[in-house]
């Protein structure tokens, strides 16, 4: 069954960096475009970005955009958000998701989802 399981968050201060990971199972994702979500306590989930498939073009959100970089690996299944200059209005919890044929802000268009991961940034 296919799986995609976040990792890398945690606790850090204002301005720190974390890279976080969304490891594909059970099939490969090289054909999928792969997304980031974020869902702070008491807001609505949040469009992060997105990887295409293929040539690998990558798209933002303004409120990360500059701050935030997705890439993927194929060859190991996984895609990774790198998180700089952190605030602490990022914090949240990261989901990833997979898109057969989609790749915008929209939670439901995708097919595959993976659980989150908790990132806090402290002030």
């Amino acid at each position: 069954q296919a799986q995609l399981v976040e990792s890398g968050g945690g606790l850090v201060q204002t301005g720190g960096s974390l890279r976080l990971s969304c490891a594909g199972s059970g099939r490969a994702f090289d054909s999928f475009a792969m997304a980031w979500f974020r869902q702070a306590p008491g807001k609505e989930r949040e469009y992060v970005g997105a990887i295409t498939w293929g040539r690998g073009r990558t798209y933002y959100a303004d409120s990360v955009k500059g701050r935030f970089s997705i890439s993927r690996d194929n060859a190991k299944n996984t895609v990774y958000l790198q998180m700089n200059s952190l605030k602490p209005e990022d914090t949240a919890v990261y989901y990833c998701a997979a898109g057969l044929t989609y790749f915008g802000s929209n939670w439901d268009e995708y097919n595959f989802w993976g659980q989150g991961t908790q990132v806090t940034v402290s002030s």
